[in-house]
């Protein structure tokens, strides 16, 4: 007699997830905005970096995306620390390449915040 096929470990909690995710405080929630709409994410300096590993990834970062937006003149030039623009400069770096985990990580200098960082006309993207 032919044994029936069970499904796969990863199948059920996929199919799990979707039921959690259609049906979250008590509200039905439509898969296609679910997905149209990503939990924003911003990436910026851990308070406890040190000031060279900061320095590092401005280098790094703006040898490989724009960084006229922390330039004397520019719309997050201040305040004018290591810190804020070492932010602005990880984050612009983590928005360009699709903001993956792994493009914050800056070896262990860089952090993955919900809240919404921009401040006046410095826009965090």
């Amino acid at each position: 007699m032919a044994r029936a096929a069970q499904p796969s470990a990863s199948l059920v909690l996929l199919s799990l997830g979707l039921v959690l995710l259609c049906f979250t405080s008590g509200s039905t929630v439509r898969l296609a905005d679910a997905q149209a709409q990503p939990a924003q994410t911003w990436c910026v300096a851990k308070p406890s970096a040190d000031e060279k590993a900061l320095q590092g990834n401005i280098n790094y970062v703006c040898q490989n995306v724009s960084c006229s937006v922390i330039q004397p003149g520019g719309p997050c030039f201040n305040p004018n620390t290591l810190a804020s623009h070492a932010s602005i400069a990880m984050n612009l770096y983590y928005a360009y390449n699709g903001r993956h985990s792994w493009n914050c990580y800056f070896r262990e200098s860089g952090i993955i915040v919900q809240s919404d960082p921009s401040y006046g006309s410095c826009t965090f993207y």
